[in-house]
């Protein structure tokens, strides 16, 4: 990989991966979210990997799409590279990706933390959706994510002025989750993957699906399918595991199957 820098197992079954291209602060070129996603279906399959942590750099999770490569393209142009398949794929990620943000996490950038299930901030996080300031829109998600965080009019404001919004409101909107010094951002990232990773991985993953799905459909929808794969851990191993240590009261061994 070029572009990304993977770390199998910085905790049992969490997978971490760096986007590295610090000198153009971390930009989402095509190459770089190709290798993102090629990585992240394959962590996905991988049975030894129960959560993923994506993070940046100190200075940037990611300052926005890379719009050097936008330059001079037609409307064509852009409907037939498609660059937003790739993100298509990622949300197709089962198993529960967290985002360790530090910087700047602008554009393409706050698009993806957004794209991820959780966000655990530094100090020095910065989000925003800048996209107006060059005569565009968010292409990623942003306006449509960003909405369901944080509500209308903020988001509006964010969007069509280009506004950052710091950490700290942040997470008073409810962008992310929490925000800690800068040098906790990536071990507290990696302490809740490895909280998550120590629980049921078949449960996670069933209960990560109704929670998004909770977005993109109404009230009735959403709870026929929490039912549904309330019964569908049933069917597992770990439900019973879980259930024996609950009863013999010790700490339960997940195996995911």
């Amino acid at each position: 990989m070029e572009f990304i820098k993977v770390t199998n197992t910085v905790q049992p079954y969490v997978a971490l991966i760096q986007l590295n291209r610090p000198k153009e602060l971390n930009a989402l070129s095509v190459a770089l979210m190709s290798e993102l996603r090629a990585t992240l279906q394959e962590l996905d399959a991988d049975s030894n990997v129960r959560v993923i942590v994506i993070t940046g750099n100190e200075k940037a999770f990611a300052a926005g799409a890379d719009i050097k490569q936008m330059a001079g393209k037609s409307a064509m142009d852009m409907y037939q590279l498609d660059q937003f398949a790739t993100w298509d794929h990622i949300k197709k990620i089962k198993k529960p990706i967290i985002a360790a943000v530090s910087g700047f996490a602008l554009g393409g950038g706050c698009e993806l933390a957004m794209l991820c299930d959780m966000i655990i901030a530094s100090e020095t996080a910065i989000f925003g959706q800048p996209e107006i300031k060059i005569g565009v829109i968010p292409g990623a998600g942003g306006t449509q994510r960003l909405t369901k965080a944080i509500g209308k009019v903020k988001a509006m404001e964010m969007v069509l002025t280009g506004k950052f919004m710091p950490a700290d409101e942040a997470e008073k909107h409810g962008l992310i989750n929490r925000v800690v010094p800068v040098e906790l951002y990536l071990s507290e990232a990696v302490k809740l993957a490895a909280q998550i990773a120590a629980l049921s991985p078949i449960a996670v993953k069933l209960a990560k699906e109704v929670v998004l799905r909770s977005f993109e459909t109404h009230l009735e929808e959403g709870l026929i399918l929490e039912r549904k794969n309330f019964y569908l851990a049933f069917a597992s191993e770990d439900q019973k595991e879980g259930v024996a240590a609950f009863i013999e009261k010790r700490k339960p061994n997940f195996k995911g199957k």
